[in-house]
């Protein structure tokens, strides 16, 4: 069996959040073979030198997972983008690409974060494109872990403020950008996160059957889907 979790968006602001992290992993994940977090772990990610007490505390209850024998998986979000190789090295896991495929009984399915799919959201793609690039990257991660702080906190408020004001169709996936990446990986399952309306939808691509699953981002209650071969299960859980 694998668990798949998206959009914890775990922060030292959120210990309620914490808490469900926790239990999850000392309680659920262990029943897995394999764990894939799908983008979006962390509100924010300022770097893999990050030294604070809040990120070392959750690297080692992947660390605990991992060393357990059982495989760990990492997407990156929009968020946490920056999560780098150490960052997979401390904790066990692998980072793997954006668009991941993986064999589910006789199905074909894929992972995605889902933030590349929101076409429509022309602001955010265009923002998208520029924190993604190596020179972007390599300008923020030069400064010191305080200033990268502050300039997490601001990006943070100003995606606040800009998704209040954006229609609620103009943030979630496009239908032509959901069917080019099913056709792309001949995939028949797409399985993402970011847009926090979890949802099994049925879709027909090319004539063939397909599915696109949505994770929940994590509040009160917490959301993971569990898998075994092509079984899907959703599952909502409480500390």
């Amino acid at each position: 069996m694998i668990h798949i979790i998206s959009d914890l968006h775990l922060c030292e602001e959120r210990p309620d959040l914490t808490a469900l992290f926790e239990h999850f992993m000392d309680e659920i994940a262990p029943q897995s073979e394999a764990l894939y977090v799908l983008g979006d772990l962390y509100e924010s990610w300022i770097g893999d030198d990050d030294d604070s007490a809040f990120v070392e505390s959750t690297i080692q209850k992947f660390k605990a997972y991992s060393d357990s024998g059982k495989k760990l998986y990492f997407q990156h979000g929009n968020r946490d983008f920056l999560l780098g190789d150490s960052f997979a090295q401390k904790t066990g896991g692998e980072l793997l690409d954006e668009v991941h495929s993986i064999q589910l009984g006789d199905k074909k399915a894929i992972m995605m974060h889902g933030d590349s799919l929101c076409w429509d959201d022309k602001e955010y793609m265009q923002f998208r494109e520029i924190v993604r690039s190596e020179q972007w990257q390599q300008q923020l991660l030069s400064q010191p872990l305080e200033v990268r702080r502050g300039i997490a906190a601001d990006l943070r408020a100003k995606s606040r403020q800009a998704q209040e004001n954006k229609a609620s169709a103009i943030t979630d996936v496009h239908p032509q950008a959901v069917e080019e990446v099913l056709q792309k990986s001949d995939a028949k399952i797409l399985i993402h996160g970011h847009t926090h309306r979890p949802d099994f939808h049925d879709i027909e691509v090319d004539g063939k059957h397909c599915q696109r699953i949505v994770l929940s981002d994590w509040g009160e209650k917490g959301h993971y889907l569990a898998v075994l071969d092509d079984s899907i299960c959703e599952h909502y859980f409480t500390t």
